[in-house]
């Protein structure tokens, strides 16, 4: 996935003041500093830092993997990413030294993973980075097909004056491809990015293949109980304790 955030995307990528926005970023360090406690936290697609640096910020020793060099060398140029190792390479089979007490995965990037077997390796290769009862946490949206009716493929998520997105979906495959176009200094501007929606009840399996449960699931990031009618979700699925021999 490392081709669909180069430079152009890293570049504007920290411009999102939405996602930076404390409001949004203070609830996750939260939860990921509680799960963290004096372990050793490892996020997979660290991108430009804005969660890990202000995780690291509070004290937990953070590590990270990013197949974008373009992303990582934001990250690197930022106050406090010396206290961050980052290892470039793909999250489904990166592996780096140690044990970790909460492995963490945000804003929807297991999507970023398009094949089934992909992201069950990601599960995989989590639960062989946690230490015994450490913990993975995903944060991905719910997909969205309610707003699909039969014979649509494309479901809008921004119309504005310099601005259009939308989500196509493919409801045998799974795959789905996130559309921008934005209007420029130099006439209108595209990208159509890649995904695979997965379901909670599939990330549970995949998470009880690798040798983990879910131990709790929210709406978000202030633990807001998870519906029917919620949009996304914030799972926690521990790594069991390894069995005598």
């Amino acid at each position: 996935m490392g081709e669909y955030f180069g430079e152009d995307v890293a570049a504007r990528y920290d411009e999102d003041a939405e996602m930076f926005d404390e409001v949004v970023v203070g609830p996750t360090v939260d939860l990921l500093a509680e799960l963290a406690g004096d372990g050793r936290a490892l996020e997979f697609a660290i991108g430009t830092g804005r969660i890990a640096l202000p995780l690291s910020h509070r004290g937990v020793p953070v590590a990270g993997i990013d197949a974008s060099e373009a992303m990582v060398a934001r990250l690197r140029a930022k106050p406090g990413a010396d206290r961050i190792e980052v290892t470039i390479g793909d999250m489904a089979t990166t592996h780096v030294d140690g044990r970790f007490r909460v492995v963490y995965l945000v804003f929807n990037t297991i999507n970023n993973l398009v094949t089934q077997d992909a992201q069950a390796a990601c599960f995989q290769n989590a639960a062989d980075h946690l230490e015994e009862g450490g913990c993975f946490l995903v944060e991905v949206g719910v997909p969205d097909l309610r707003r699909l009716p039969p014979g649509q493929t494309a479901v809008p998520f921004a119309v504005e004056p310099d601005r259009l997105g939308f989500d196509t979906y493919d409801v045998v495959t799974q795959e789905m491809w996130s559309h921008h176009y934005r209007r420029g200094p130099d006439g209108i501007e595209s990208t159509a990015t890649p995904f695979r929606y997965v379901w909670p009840s599939e990330l549970d399996l995949m998470a009880r293949l690798a040798g983990m449960r879910l131990r709790d699931r929210w709406a978000g990031w202030r633990r807001e109980p998870f519906t029917s009618d919620s949009r996304s979700h914030v799972s926690v699925y521990e790594k069991a304790a390894e069995s005598p021999r």
